[in-house]
């Protein structure tokens, strides 16, 4: 096991300003964060980060756990210059904030963990999952990625970023998405939850079959100060659904927390 290596955009935003680290969905890339980014860069330094094989980030053939791509993402706060930092992250991205605010609670000031959850569906499915994507590679993946990631309308409202974000799903490494699927398959704090006591931000989205609501509360519940917001017009990918509200939320609980 190793620390995979993250690639990052360049920071945006005052350079006085809290480093903000915005994390992806698995198939997704810092595209999920496109149409957030300019907002929250009016007050805060906002970066974000690829998953390995994803995006920009470098291939790796080496198996990595959850914990240890959270390790990543505490060397890239390190390139940047950052020893305190805001976080936000989207499904496979939430799971590494909350790695995150186990593993360095000294760095991490403030978490929103979205469409995401302390445990992510049954670990037979992801090695399941992981074998497919070996075999018949992630293109075969964008219909039923589509059904998951996006609610009802997001399609019709969005379709030119939920486009992008397909076409992101099928330039994305077939091994390391099958790396990814199998560190969540070993992926569970629920039972730690209650070490962390950074404020929590559980956002899940209402259309959401992979991290449905109980996700997000048990999250909020089981962390020493954490609360649940629902976005009513998302499913999955609730930044690039509905990046009007997620602006909202976000901008309201880092300023709620000192920021």
């Amino acid at each position: 096991m190793t620390v995979p290596a993250l690639a990052v955009t360049e920071p945006v935003g005052p350079e006085s300003a809290e480093l903000i680290l915005l994390g992806p969905s698995l198939g997704t890339s810092t595209i999920l964060w496109e149409d957030v980014v300019p907002a929250l860069s009016e007050t805060w330094r906002v970066a974000a980060w690829d998953l390995p094989g994803h995006g920009s980030s470098p291939k790796t053939t080496a198996p990595f756990t959850v914990a240890e791509l959270a390790d990543g993402v505490a060397d890239v706060a390190g390139r940047l210059g950052a020893s305190r930092i805001g976080y936000a992250g989207v499904s496979l991205g939430g799971a590494v904030g909350l790695e995150l605010l186990l593993r360095h609670p000294d760095l991490v000031s403030a978490a929103s963990i979205i469409c995401s959850g302390a445990k992510i569906a049954e670990s037979a499915g992801w090695h399941d999952r992981a074998a497919h994507v070996r075999a018949q590679s992630t293109s075969s993946l964008v219909v039923p990625s589509a059904q998951r990631w996006f609610a009802p309308d997001s399609l019709a409202k969005r379709p030119v970023l939920t486009g992008r974000l397909l076409h992101a799903l099928q330039d994305t490494d077939d091994e390391d998405y099958a790396l990814c699927c199998e560190a969540l398959a070993d992926y569970d704090v629920r039972a730690r939850l209650g070490e962390i006591a950074a404020p929590v931000l559980a956002i899940w989205g209402a259309y959401d079959q992979v991290c449905p609501e109980p996700c997000a509360v048990e999250i909020a519940h089981g962390v020493q100060n954490g609360r649940a917001e629902v976005a009513p017009d998302a499913a999955h990918l609730a930044p690039a659904e509905d990046p009007e509200l997620t602006i909202r939320l976000l901008r309201d609980f880092f300023a709620s927390v000192g920021r």
